[in-house]
């Protein structure tokens, strides 16, 4: 298993990241800093968003994101509410997005 880049650092270059792209974004819920995990909502400002986060898999310990949900804001909202409260060290970005762009594919920010 390879070495983790600490939360907080993840987080602090992600939203650069996001800000040269021009893709609004937000820190809604500040985790913990060196091994909290990260939920990423990108609202697609029709009503409609989706929610994204990192798991690993058990067998190769490689990480990957995946779409946790999507649907209606309001049900995502939910979705997310829940997550925090069963994880208070949990990091909640959210984006501002019609394209629904979270660049998230991208090298270094992909795994």
């Amino acid at each position: 298993m390879s070495p983790r880049l600490a939360a907080g650092v993840w987080v602090s270059a992600y939203l650069t990241r996001l800000r040269l792209a021009d893709v609004p974004a937000y820190v809604t819920a500040k985790g913990d800093a060196e091994a909290g995990a990260v939920v990423v909502k990108v609202a697609l400002l029709d009503g409609t968003a989706r929610a994204y986060e990192r798991r690993s898999d058990l067998m190769t310990g490689a990480r990957a994101w995946i779409l946790l949900a999507e649907g209606a804001e309001a049900d995502i909202d939910a979705l997310v509410t829940r997550t925090k409260g069963r994880d208070p060290d949990l990091w909640v970005i959210e984006l501002e997005d019609r394209q629904g762009r979270t660049l998230l594919d991208q090298d270094g920010l992909s795994e």
